[in-house]
């Protein structure tokens, strides 16, 4: 039980300190006073700030997608992407750090992208498909940004809900 509190303070203290300072500019010392532990208790757990930030985004955004209503799989990924999108640990990473996004576009799958999955892929009700709709997903995240001119988000957002209508 100490160990799950201690979790937790520890990720609102680095999500904390990644919204008021970015991820280069934290420290696990800025980490650990702002949680009220000693250095050692994080790195118990986390061996530097990367591996902690890594779970605070998973944490966060993970919590995004376990609160969207899965009955209607279109309107869910669309929300997600909009709750995503507005989140603010996403916008300042996009914003300070994009670079830390970068191993999760081009080369891995990371432990958010494992959580989707589980969900999408019931409600989807294929494992390709889930993958599939994640992309799209993915792309309207990451990249809508850069298309704006001359439409919203709100635009593209309708988009997307086309070509998931289409293809679910």
């Amino acid at each position: 039980m100490t160990l799950i509190r201690h979790n937790d303070s520890v990720l609102d203290a680095a999500r904390d300190c990644v919204l008021a300072y970015g991820v280069r500019r934290t420290t696990l010392t800025d980490v650990a006073r702002r949680a009220g532990v000693s250095r050692m208790t994080i790195y118990r757990r986390w061996p530097d700030v990367g591996s902690l930030v890594a779970d605070v985004m998973t944490r966060e955004w993970v919590s995004v997608v376990a609160g969207l209503d899965l009955s209607d799989p279109v309107r869910a990924v669309v929300a997600g992407v909009r709750g995503l999108r507005a989140h603010p640990l996403w916008r300042k990473i996009v914003e300070a750090d994009p670079e830390l996004l970068m191993p999760y576009l081009l080369d891995r799958r990371g432990a958010t992208h494992e959580a989707v999955l589980q969900v999408l892929e019931p409600a989807v009700g294929d494992a390709r498909k889930a993958r599939a709709v994640l992309l799209v997903a993915q792309s309207f995240l990451v990249s809508a940004p850069t298309m704006l001119d001359p439409v919203t988000l709100d635009e593209l957002d309708a988009e997307l809900t086309t070509l998931l209508e289409a293809y679910l």
